[in-house]
């Protein structure tokens, strides 16, 4: 019997528990610890594209990224909810979204050096 015949009968099976890696050597460790120590600026580079600006207009969102849910009561002036009513279903969807949009706003602008703040009560 040839060994390709063999390994195809008797094959070797390995799993590994991704919660519960083996133990690192000391080699491994020691390699571990000389990596950290390095200074960034050793780090090569130079295989890694650039994105320019062309690549982030045209990326998107990753399609599989679902943001955990959390069910809140929530007290709203009535003029909102019939504005967001209005639009047909999906209100709770599109009140999210514009959540989502002011609080990316929002980051944006924290980034800015000299931002005003918002007094506490409109915070």
């Amino acid at each position: 019997m040839s060994s390709k015949n063999s390994l195809r009968t008797n094959p070797v099976e390995c799993t590994l528990d991704p919660t519960a890696p083996p133990p690192l050597t000391k080699a491994q460790r020691a390699e571990l610890r000389a990596l950290a120590a390095l200074p960034d600026t050793t780090i090569d580079t130079s295989d890694i594209p650039l994105l320019d600006d062309d690549f982030w207009r045209s990326a998107r969102p990753n399609p599989y990224y679902r943001p955990i849910k959390r069910q809140l009561t929530l007290r709203l002036d009535a003029d909102i909810i019939a504005w967001l009513r209005a639009a047909g279903p999906g209100y709770q969807t599109r009140l999210n979204t514009l959540l989502r949009q002011a609080m990316r706003q929002d980051a944006l602008s924290a980034s800015e050096p000299n931002r005003p703040q918002l007094p506490q009560e409109e915070r």
